[in-house]
């Protein structure tokens, strides 16, 4: 190890990170990471919030309230009295399902604005404020000539998910010298995900679905390099910048559930392509029903337009470039992965 490798590895050591949404399946790596790179760590969650996956006696745990202001002001005053603030805030806490679609912009975009807001006001902005974003707030882009989606594009979501992404962007980049990381990962799958889950179930029970029958270029990025690039831009200092995360690779739209079958060792599935009218009616009635039952369904609308998508790649350039990112995961070594821990933790 040279003497930067050195001064960046130790750059975290002793130096405080405050993990939002931790108790989710993404933040829970994030803390994890931060251990591994000797930082003291604290998981935001709600008092309700899972710590399944924070049973480290290292983590430290602060219960912060983005939906009430005040509240939050308290809580965050009280841990400034106690502890002073963190050097670092990685921002994951968010919504990705919603019974009523109003609710994305009032749990990714005005809870952010109130954490910000309260850092501000009481002097506690960190050296860095990661915030996890997603690839969903450019929505179909070059779907034409199934080019990479870059910078230099323009964001135009078609998913209230991704338009609430958006928002929170805008505003943390309207902030004048504010220390804000934005990263946008595609598709994050990884150990505890429950999403991509659902078709490793289905793929066991020999039936795989596929939208639509026009070519579809799909990106993926395993959780754990994720957590590098965030990681890496805490290393290097980075500040108002803006990064688009996968693993460099680009896939078919049936190279996941092929891994899966091969790893399940499933010897025969009927791969069904359902073409896109059908599979807006049904996502539409499976989102009708939920909300009737007063429950999110994984299948509604916006997951029917980000199904639709048919073009996923995104220049990972400038991550390579400036912070030396390696992604360690294509998607056969990440799915090999995730398939024996569904195994393991009698998920499949």
């Amino acid at each position: 190890m040279n003497n930067e490798e050195f001064a960046q590895k130790n750059t975290c050591q002793l130096k405080k990170v405050l993990v939002t949404g931790a108790s989710g399946f993404i933040g829970s790596f994030l803390v994890e990471g931060g251990l591994e790179r000797g930082m003291q760590v604290w998981a935001g969650v709600r008092k309700s919030s899972s710590r399944t996956y924070l049973k480290d006696p290292r983590i430290q745990f602060a219960e912060l309230d983005f939906a009430h202001p005040g509240r939050l002001m308290e809580q965050l005053a009280v841990h400034k009295q106690s502890h002073e603030g963190w050097d670092y805030i990685i921002h994951c806490a968010g919504v990705t399902k919603c019974l009523h679609k109003d609710e994305f912009d009032k749990g990714n975009y005005v809870y952010t604005r109130n954490f910000v807001e309260a850092l501000r006001t009481l002097d506690m902005v960190p050296r860095q404020f990661v915030y996890i974003s997603s690839l969903s707030i450019f929505g179909p882009v070059h779907e034409d000539n199934y080019a990479p989606i870059s910078e230099r594009d323009t964001a135009m979501p078609n998913t209230a998910y991704g338009v609430s992404k958006l928002k929170s962007e805008h505003y943390l980049q309207s902030l004048d010298d504010f220390p804000a990381v934005i990263f946008r990962p595609t598709g994050v799958y990884g150990p505890r995900e429950r999403d991509y889950f659902l078709m490793a179930k289905s793929i066991k029970q020999h039936i795989d679905f596929a939208p639509g029958f026009k070519r579809q270029d799909l990106t993926f990025i395993y959780v754990k390099d994720l957590v590098q690039a965030v990681y890496l831009a805490i290393e290097h200092g980075v500040r108002q910048r803006a990064y688009f995360v996968s693993d460099g690779n680009v896939y078919s739209s049936r190279a996941f559930s092929d891994l899966i079958q091969k790893e399940l060792g499933n010897p025969w599935v009927i791969h069904i392509k359902c073409p896109l009218f059908i599979l807006k009616v049904v996502s539409l009635l499976a989102e009708f029903s939920a909300r009737c039952l007063g429950k999110v369904s994984t299948l509604n609308a916006d997951k029917y337009k980000i199904m639709k998508q048919r073009n996923w790649q995104c220049d990972i350039s400038p991550l390579v470039e400036e912070l030396g990112y390696r992604p360690e995961y294509p998607l056969d070594r990440g799915v090999k992965e995730i398939i024996a821990w569904y195994k393991k933790e009698g998920w499949l």
